[in-house]
């Protein structure tokens, strides 16, 4: 718990650990700790000699930050607002997402597990993980569809169009597949590739549409769009990654400890939103527009089309890593059966990249737009129950001794408390018309789900 209050603190920004980062850098190759073998963990918790080191979990976080929607939501700040005002709405979204990223993932890290194995010992039972999971696995495959027909674009306009759209989604789309089948280390090699290249390239793009242009004027520019007001705006920072901030544990789940979390969740914000959003917002006041990815990605020719592969690579992985391992957890929840990690992968890698190929995705982006709503209760609810009621906390420290899954002896089938808070949540942050609404749903989630189970607790261990 004291890590989530760290977060705010300067002082906590030890040398000792910018150097650790130094040394995972110059060190990664020769990682004992690298996963090297097949094994996944999906129904298990990732042991210590199993896990990453900072450099690598830190580049594979940094590359779901920094995809092409994160310049969207930059430029859309950017036209709408001035650079100070879009900055700020920047930084109050980006708190709501290190809040819960840090929580979940500092959670994931000490007990090797991956969201929806925390959630059915955080508050939402076994049954109710399997909702959580499948809520996870239906948002993120539907944006795997969604990122592969971005993909498949860009792979199509590279053959001039003799590919086909339909031909182009399925060899990327079958691609990435295969790539997350080896599972963490698909992750780990994706993004040791596609980032710096990323950023080279977006770099080099920035600099040929910012030339000739002043940078102290474009800051102290007023924004040419429709105004957009400071919680609208925040909400977008915070919505627009409270899926990856959810699943958190997923890839933290492989850090060393407590620490390695913290820097991973916190550079991958400054990198991802501060950064990023700054190029966009200023390219966004030098070209009057909110536009910016697709002048990006036509004036840059070769390097613009490049740009747009190598975002929905390394975005996608990850995308179908999680949806995977969300419905690894559905399906052995339902049915108790274990199934093997790469056959789900290649399963859910065919489904997605049908739907894309079959155009249905276009109509299904509203729905996943309006799923994403109930994810910041879901993240409130379990961040209350580990940390605060600690309702599971002697399982889990038994469990971790024997580096075992957590014994269902006590454990509801489904937290109806839980489930209400959620709803709850939802309606609260869909309906209060002030401050930020991600951050209310958060709130008033855990604080129906902590009050109510304070009240009286035996709502919580309810079973079914």
């Amino acid at each position: 718990m004291r890590y989530l209050f760290y977060s705010i603190v300067i002082l906590y920004l030890m040398p000792d650990d910018t150097q650790s980062l130094i040394l995972d850098l110059k060190k990664y190759t020769m990682n004992k700790n690298n996963v090297t073998s097949g094994e996944d963990y999906a129904f298990k918790p990732v042991p210590l000699n199993a896990r990453s080191n900072l450099f690598t979990v830190t580049l594979i976080r940094i590359g779901i930050m920094t995809a092409l929607a994160q310049f969207m939501l930059g430029a859309m700040l950017g036209h709408a607002m001035t650079f100070g005002e879009a900055l700020l709405a920047t930084f109050l979204g980006s708190l709501i997402l290190e809040f819960v990223s840090l929580g979940l993932g500092i959670a994931g890290a000490r007990e090797g597990l991956s969201t929806s194995l925390l959630a059915r010992w955080c508050g939402f039972g076994r049954l109710g993980s399997v909702l959580i999971g499948l809520v996870i696995a239906v948002s993120l495959l539907g944006w795997f569809g969604v990122q592969n027909a971005v993909f498949a674009n860009g792979l199509n306009y590279a053959f001039d169009g003799q590919l086909g759209f339909a031909w182009s989604a399925a060899i990327s789309g079958m691609v990435i597949t295969v790539l997350v089948a080896f599972g963490f280390r698909a992750l780990s090699w994706t993004a040791k590739i596609a980032v710096p290249l990323f950023f080279f390239v977006i770099a080099w793009i920035s600099l040929i549409l910012l030339e000739g242009h002043n940078i102290v004027a474009l800051i102290t520019s007023a924004p040419a769009g429709t105004p957009l007001t400071l919680g609208a705006a925040a909400t977008a920072v915070a919505g627009g990654y409270i899926v990856c901030a959810l699943t958190t544990a997923d890839i933290s789940r492989y850090c060393q400890n407590e620490r390695h979390v913290f820097w991973m969740v916190t550079w991958s914000i400054i990198v991802g939103e501060f950064i990023v959003n700054s190029i966009a917002i200023l390219i966004a006041h030098a070209l009057n527009t909110d536009d910016v990815v697709s002048i990006m990605t036509q004036t840059a020719g070769v390097l613009g089309l490049l740009s747009v592969i190598l975002s929905a690579v390394k975005i996608n992985d990850v995308n179908l890593y999680s949806s995977s391992l969300a419905f690894a957890n559905t399906v052995e929840g339902v049915t108790g059966k274990k199934w093997r990690h790469t056959w789900l992968t290649l399963g859910l890698g065919i489904i997605g990249t049908t739907l894309s190929i079959m155009g249905i995705l276009e109509e299904f982006t509203r729905f996943l737009i309006i799923l994403g709503v109930v994810f910041p209760p879901i993240a409130g609810v379990m961040l209350v129950d580990y940390y605060i009621l600690r309702t599971s906390r002697q399982l889990f420290d038994a469990a971790r001794a024997e580096q075992k899954l957590p014994t269902e002896a006590s454990t509801p089938q489904i937290g109806w408390l839980a489930v209400f808070a959620c709803v709850v949540g939802t309606l609260a942050g869909l309906g209060i018309k002030f401050g930020i609404p991600s951050l209310n749903s958060i709130l008033v989630a855990g604080l129906v789900y902590g009050g109510l189970a304070k009240i009286n607790p035996s709502l919580r261990s309810s079973r079914i």
